[in-house]
């Protein structure tokens, strides 16, 4: 990851457009109302009477409006975007906004696939700005905590998590190929991550949809990581699941040489902002001081592939390795990329591993 421009702090909230008005526009509007971090300079979405009647409801009629991301942030004088919009869409109004100079905190999965998730690093590279992923999930205070207790174990041997949930949500959710790992299972993927301090090396997965399910592609899995150093992360799951269900974190257990370390999911919040507000917090704090985030783009790319390499296994019936995935996508990305600047970024890696 190469340095990103900061914005130093002058006293006055930072000025935002926030891009897509639908359900989690809404999450993040009323977030971004209660943050001394952050204004919001606009909202821009492809239907302006929906982004208005929002705004209108939320008591922020005055707030400007727009269909483009280039043309409000000018409008506005904004200095950054959050990006909420359906995930087909993150690609190009990330890179939009990048090119127009504006960091970005993009709601997760960063992009649909790796190849484009590899597009968005070379963009951030060329432009020099931040993108950042909202892993949300990340930002539990018991979470944290739980890391550190499983940095008391030593070595770790086995790692769970269990999550059973029967959401009915409508959208597009209910329409995709594998809903359940796509949309869902990439929070704990990306956790096991950070609780374990260490990367993926392969994954063997299996996912279906139970006869009973509303969704149209498979609504439920299980997945086994090898990490490095051998110990095994295993993901259980399902999104079909009604009756004594786990928390949206799921359940967790993990096993290594002097114990045992367990965590719920739901026991009291921590002192520091939770799921979106703290991802808000460290995207501000991050284009203060110039650190960089736990899910700068780049990084979170091995997340996003721990998800494609899963759908991978489950759909060939074999284990699979993450660098493959990881370099088939470079390869892919190489081949598809539009813009010379962002081809020119991606070659000059050579490989994933050099930037990933």
């Amino acid at each position: 990851m190469t340095a990103f421009a900061t914005i130093p702090h002058d006293g006055d909230p930072l000025p935002v457009v926030l891009v897509g008005a639908g359900a989690m526009g809404r999450a993040w509007l009323a977030t971004i109302e209660t943050s001394s971090d952050v204004r919001l300079a606009g909202l821009v979405d492809l239907d302006t009477d929906l982004a208005r009647a929002v705004l209108d409801d939320a008591g922020l009629a005055d707030v400007p409006v727009g269909c483009g991301v280039t043309e409000l942030a000018a409008r506005t004088g904004a200095r950054a975007v959050i990006d909420v919009t359906v995930p087909v869409a993150h690609h190009p109004v990330n890179t939009e906004a990048l090119f127009a100079g504006l960091p970005v905190l993009c709601e997760k999965p960063i992009a649909p696939t790796v190849a484009e998730a590899l597009s968005l690093a070379a963009a951030a590279e060329v432009t020099g700005q931040l993108l950042m992923t909202s892993q949300s999930r990340r930002y539990y205070g018991t979470l944290a905590a739980f890391r550190d207790r499983v940095r008391s174990l030593g070595r770790v041997g086995i790692a769970t998590t269990h999550f059973f949930k029967a959401p009915h949500f409508g959208g597009f959710r209910e329409t995709m190929h594998s809903p359940l790992l796509v949309d869902m299972a990439i929070h704990a993927f990306d956790a096991s991550r950070y609780v374990l301090h260490s990367e993926p090396v392969s994954v063997f997965c299996e996912s279906f949809n139970p006869a009973w399910s509303w969704f149209s592609g498979d609504a439920a899995a299980t997945a086994i990581f090898e990490f490095a150093g051998g110990t095994r992360y295993v993901y259980t799951g399902s999104w079909v699941s009604g009756g004594d269900e786990t928390s949206w974190n799921g359940t967790w257990r993990v096993s290594g040489e002097h114990g045992t370390a367990t965590w719920d999911g739901e026991s009291a919040p921590g002192a520091t902002g939770e799921e979106i507000a703290g991802s808000l917090a460290e995207f501000v704090a991050s284009l203060r001081s110039g650190v960089v985030p736990s899910g700068e783009v780049h990084s979170n790319t091995v997340s996003l592939a721990m998800v494609e390499a899963a759908v991978i296994s489950a759909s060939t019936g074999r284990r699979v390795s993450i660098s493959e995935v990881l370099e088939q996508a470079y390869a892919r990305a190489l081949e598809v990329e539009t813009r010379d600047d962002v081809r020119a970024a991606l070659e000059g890696w050579g490989s994933t591993s050099a930037a990933i």
